[in-house]
């Protein structure tokens, strides 16, 4: 078929696709919300579009493309009665927000573990933290047609680092070239076989009773060890055969209970393994009935009454995730906790991020409360949208045109307002600063960035008042990479990065003294002021101190706070680098007037001469902010981790080990030096540490460095 006539069928199909009704129910227990995760190149997307063609008939499996692959996309699917809400995520560590977002979307998670790769320490971090809240889980193992790729070793390894409960439901079956076939199921001990490009079920061949043998007992004992039969495991182990739909009763209860975590061995290259999963996904992880509900107040916030997963309760619903679309405007992911969202209704809007970010503003998300009204809603499929009526309790749907609401805000009913908090992110630690390319540019700029931060909370915005630089905080150069691209290529605005200026403050480190002198006659009233000063450091964080020591009124006293005044004006301007001067005593002790010409802008210019003159690479410094830098690293990377920070010029100032295999390294470093510490914590920790930084002051900055910054 020609490109041309093939394309044309392609959009056709995705035409069609988009008018045809999403899935629909009224029934929460009819749901399930699925995130998928792993790490970057495991096949989270390309398993997520096998899923979609499986489940949708005219649909094309799209190649996982880099746009993709950074941010989260959400497909509903209908399989078996149940509405399947699958959302995928990314899984390079940059764009962990997006992660968050459908972590906090979902009901249960599914790992998408390569057989080649294994399991990388994030997903480990990811598994601990899932376990933590109680989140059902189970693992799909993929690229399993790799030459490399071994089942059996990679489920040995989901075992020791995921810990109990991890065990394999199928093992893969090879055909004569070694490719994946089919699936044997342990319980059932059927071989599903998919080799005719249809699934097959047959019992189980002689040869395969040795594997089943091997691996059944051991999975049976561990499913019925969680069964609320008390009884069945000692008859078991007596000798009874149980009966396999009760095996299969308590295996469902036990995954939707965050207890037992089944392995599945999928392919999809040759569809191996597809109504497995599906049937997992839907018969065992619970509907969102049975997840737990964030805690709700009033926008003021005062409690509410605890959320129920109840189509018929308070509307409480929330925006995980936000996008900015040329044409289409903004267009909104939501997750309905409770209540009902239908077209054509005026719903409460509620933001106050900086609320649960310690109180403090955060730019670019100004906390508000408006009332819009909610247009058409739709059921995602991937990058398409079909139309949906209603989304109850439990679902989730797209909005568009919410040009109120930002990721993270909450949508209520009008009359009830509710706020939920919202979901844990991540420290933006990458600063990149920016500057328009063009005067054009400079003028779109602040309305493209305020979409940026309304879409992606993940990313901070700075407009730095010292350094007069607009400063992107990031996760990661992949994120300021997708940032710069998406400035340029959907709001057609030009950028270029710039070095990174450090707010520095100049101080004296030994006392001297300078002399002021501002006389100037040009016909009329002239300017005399003469003043001299002797200048001190002080201890770090003293500040300023100005003290008058003039005798016999060389200094009128009208003229005494107009010095101190000059002096103030001179230490914001700095002196020798031109950074704000701090922590000194400038005395006054002697100076000179003149009984016309003198003034109080004369004194404020002497003064200010005074303390420049005293100023000289011999008597002034410069002093670095630093940071207390707290790393949380695996043990073995420990001394790895230490080093780097002493070639940073930081200070180790304590070691925290606990009992789950990490350290806490705290330690003082200059900011100079850990600009890029984001990127380069993951190459010296190979991917397991993580770190925050807060101000610790200023500090002085070595001779050789101090240079760099002089005037020539």
């Amino acid at each position: 078929m020609p490109a041309r006539v093939r394309g044309n069928c392609v959009a056709m199909t995705a035409k069609a696709l988009a008018s045809t009704p999403g899935p629909q129910t009224n029934s929460p227990s009819k749901i399930r919300n699925v995130v998928l995760v792993g790490h970057s190149g495991a096949g989270k997307t390309t398993l997520f579009e096998h899923l979609i063609a499986a489940t949708t008939p005219g649909y094309r499996a799209k190649p996982a493309v880099d746009e993709r692959s950074v941010q989260l996309a959400v497909a509903s699917l209908s399989y078996a009665g149940v509405v399947l809400n699958l959302i995928d995520t990314p899984g390079y560590p940059d764009f962990v927000g997006e992660l968050r977002a459908g972590l906090r979307a979902a009901d249960a998670a599914l790992f998408v573990i390569s057989a080649v790769d294994g399991v990388d320490s994030a997903t480990m971090l990811l598994w601990e933290e899932c376990a933590a809240i109680g989140m059902p889980r189970a693992v799909a193992v993929t690229k399993l047609d790799a030459g490399r790729a071994d089942f059996e070793d990679t489920v040995a390894i989901c075992q020791r680092v995921f810990g109990e409960g991890v065990m394999a439901l199928y093992l893969p079956l090879h055909g004569d070239d070694e490719a994946i076939i089919g699936n044997l199921g342990l319980l059932s001990e059927q071989i599903y076989d998919y080799s005719s490009g249809q699934r097959v079920a047959h019992a189980a061949e002689a040869r395969h009773r040795e594997l089943i043998e091997g691996n059944r007992t051991d999975l049976i004992e561990a499913i019925i060890q969680e069964s609320e039969d008390d009884t069945l495991l000692d008859r078991y182990l007596g000798g009874e055969e149980i009966d396999l739909d009760v095996v299969g009763r308590d295996l469902m209860t036990a995954v939707s209970r965050g207890r037992f975590h089944p392995v599945i061995p999928v392919s999809t290259e040759t569809g191996v393994g597809t109504v497995e999963l599906l049937h997992l996904l839907t018969a065992a992880f619970p509907a969102p009935t049975l997840h737990p509900l964030p805690a709700a107040t009033t926008p003021d916030g005062d409690p509410l009454p605890p959320l129920e997963c109840d189509p018929d309760g308070p509307l409480v619903a929330e925006v995980v995730r936000t996008t900015s679309d040329p044409y289409v405007g903004r267009v909104s992911i939501v997750r309905v906790f409770s209540g009902t969202l239908r077209p054509d209704s005026v719903l409460h809007v509620s933001g106050h991020l900086a609320r649960f970010s310690g109180g403090g503003r955060i730019e670019g998300h100004a906390s508000h409360d408006d009332d819009e009204r909610v247009g058409l809603l739709s059921s995602p499929l991937g990058d398409l949208l079909r139309p949906k009526t209603v989304a109850v309790a439990g679902d989730l749907c797209v909005v568009a045109k919410l040009t109120k609401a930002e990721t993270t805000d909450t949508l209520s009913g009008k009359d009830t307002p509710a706020l939920i908090e919202p979901w844990m992110f991540p420290d933006a630690l990458l600063p990149v600063a920016i500057t328009a390319a063009t005067k054009s540019d400079e003028d779109r700029l602040a309305g493209a960035l305020a979409r940026l931060v309304a879409e992606d909370p993940t990313m901070r915005l700075e407009h730095n008042a010292e350094t007069h630089q607009v400063i992107l905080w990031t996760m990661g150069q992949a994120h300021v990479d997708v940032l710069l691209a998406r400035l340029r290529d959907r709001y057609g605005v030009m950028v270029e990065s710039e070095p990174l200026r450090m707010a520095l403050r100049e101080t004296f480190v030994n006392a001297a003294k300078g002399h002021g002198r501002h006389v100037k006659q040009s016909g009329g009233h002239g300017q005399y002021a003469v003043c001299d000063v002797t200048v001190e450091p002080l201890e770090p964080g003293a500040g300023f101190v100005f003290v008058d020591k003039v005798v016999g009124g060389a200094v009128p006293r009208q003229f005494i706070s107009s010095v101190e005044k000059g002096i103030r004006a001179q230490l914001e301007k700095g002196c020798i680098a031109g950074f704000p001067m701090v922590d000194l005593r400038v005395t006054l002790t002697d100076g000179k007037s003149h009984s016309v010409d003198s003034s109080d802008m004369a004194f404020q210019t002497a003064g200010a001469l005074a303390l420049k003159d005293a100023a000289s690479a011999q008597t002034v410094t410069l002093l670095e902010p630093v940071d207390s830098v707290s790393v949380v690293v695996a043990d073995e990377y420990v001394g790895a981790v230490m080093t780097d920070l002493q070639m940073r010029r930081g200070r180790v100032v304590g070691t925290e080990p606990d009992t789950s295999g990490r350290t806490t390294i705290t330690a003082e470093v200059p900011q100079t030096e850990i600009t890029r510490y984001a990127i380069d914590l993951r190459s010296v920790s190979h991917g397991t540490g993580m770190f925050t930084r807060t101000p610790h002051g200023y500090e002085p900055m070595p001779p050789n460095l101090v240079k760099d910054h002089l005037p020539e």
